[in-house]
């Protein structure tokens, strides 16, 4: 049995950055050493589409906190950021004091104008990162509707999804990650903003379908058996191998 334990934040990201970095470093400092921390999408920003330069700027300091932060967690996020005069939205995965894994959101969401502002990265960098001896995964919210990015995750053990999913499609976001857990059948994990009009949502999700949610809290925790991956896999063999892109 490998156990793991797993927080996922539900909490409202406010205007200023500094009390939503706090935040987060309060979680962090309040779960167990070991754990893997998921943050919703952009929580330290929100989408601030007339503050992007200011944000760009904010993701410098955040990245150091989170670099300190994570000597003995690893926490996974995402932030604005800007490279060669445009704006991405990078998620970032932050273990054992370094960065281990980066990739810039690809398939950006029309209805909230996001190709307006973010330039997509490359679906080259929707790959595999290790976490200790952990396989996982990542999609950025609206790549979760996208069935061809959940074969670049094949085989992974635990896949991240940070979110800021809208209240009137809640049930869409809720069902598409149980069906990514089942489908892959691999753990997953949702981080869902709780600022007005969002879907909340934040869950962890058995390779088995089973769901661990509470929507009137900030953080959700479980520890979860990687051994259940394991097992899935050999009860219902669909042929699932170890992702080795």
């Amino acid at each position: 049995m490998i156990f793991k334990d797993i927080y996922t934040l539900q909490i409202k990201t406010k205007q200023k950055f500094e009390e939503n970095l706090a935040r987060v470093l309060k979680a962090i400092q309040e779960s167990e050493e070991g754990a893997i921390l998921l943050t919703p999408e952009l929580v330290f920003s929100g989408f601030c589409y007339q503050k992007m330069e200011e944000a760009n700027e904010f993701s410098k300091y955040a990245t150091e906190q989170l670099l300190k932060a994570s000597a003995k967690h690893t926490i996974i996020t995402t932030m604005i950021e800007k490279k060669r005069h445009k704006f991405y939205n990078n998620l970032k995965v932050f273990s054992g004091g370094e960065l281990v894994h980066k990739q810039a959101k690809y398939e950006l969401f029309l209805l909230g104008d996001e190709h307006l502002h973010f330039a997509p990265g490359s679906i080259n960098e929707i790959i595999p990162f290790r976490i200790d001896s952990i396989n996982c995964g990542a999609l950025v919210c609206f790549e979760l509707r996208f069935i061809e990015l959940w074969s670049r995750l094949k085989g992974v053990d635990i896949i991240f999804i940070p979110a800021q999913w809208g209240k009137a499609r809640k049930d869409h976001f809720e069902t598409l990650c149980k069906a990514l857990a089942i489908a892959n059948e691999s753990f997953v994990v949702a981080s869902g903003s709780a600022s007005l009009n969002m879907a909340k949502s934040s869950a962890i999700i058995s390779p088995y379908g089973r769901v661990y949610k509470d929507d009137s809290l900030e953080v959700i925790h479980a520890k979860i058996d990687l051994a259940e991956v394991e097992k899935m896999r050999k009860y219902i063999n669909i042929g699932l191998k170890e992702c080795t892109r």
